[in-house]
């Protein structure tokens, strides 16, 4: 979701049951030029609701939430994979902490006012984005060690099954993985697959 952040386009779902209370954030998203704003005044069904309206970003307020309501935005937050700013009256630090571990981008405690939405709104989507890259980043390095492990343990299969030494068993399957237009680590998937098979 690498979307400008001054990208007035960005749909916005406001989730709150008070009708006064999501004004003002819609207020503020509007003198800030935000035009597409979709309004969720119920909890029931939220993620369904959410999955149908397909937000950029999701706002959330919560005049007094009780600790099972948090508990289920916070789940809602891990769900929808989109920055989501979260407004509350009253918290602890065990919320703040929970908050944080579910992915939310900003959690403004008593911090309800029009003038700060858009500033709020740009600060979350930054961090969102900035979690977002970091997690790619974990996620390609975890990629690539796994690969490695795969390829030094086909690499250790086949100088056991053939007698051959490291170098060769590694130009064995980079050979292999050339000609069949493969990376190294699917031939050497493949290579532990058969070869264990066999024992």
């Amino acid at each position: 979701m690498e979307r400008a952040l001054s990208d007035v386009s960005l749909t916005i779902a406001i989730v709150d049951e008070s009708r006064s209370r999501a004004a003002i954030i819609e207020d503020g998203l509007r003198e800030a030029g935000y035009t597409k704003i979709v309004h969720i005044d119920e909890m029931t069904n939220l993620l369904a609701r959410l999955y149908a309206t397909d937000p950029d970003v999701v706002v959330i307020d919560l005049e007094n939430p009780s600790r099972d309501v948090l508990e289920q935005l916070f789940q809602v937050s891990r769900l929808v994979k989109r920055p989501v700013a979260m407004f509350v009256d009253q918290s602890d630090t065990g919320m703040i902490t929970k908050a944080i571990d579910a992915g939310v981008s900003a959690y403004v405690v008593d911090g309800l006012k029009k003038e700060r939405v858009k500033s709020i709104l740009d600060m979350c989507v930054a961090r969102f984005q900035a979690y977002a890259r970091l997690q790619n980043e974990l996620d390609q390095a975890k990629s690539a060690l796994e690969e490695r492990k795969v390829v030094e343990r086909a690499k250790g299969l086949l100088m056991k099954h053939k007698g051959i030494a490291e170098e060769e068993a590694y130009a064995l399957l980079r050979r292999r993985a050339m000609n069949e237009k493969k990376k190294i680590a699917e031939i050497a998937q493949a290579v532990v697959t058969g070869l264990e098979i066999l024992g």
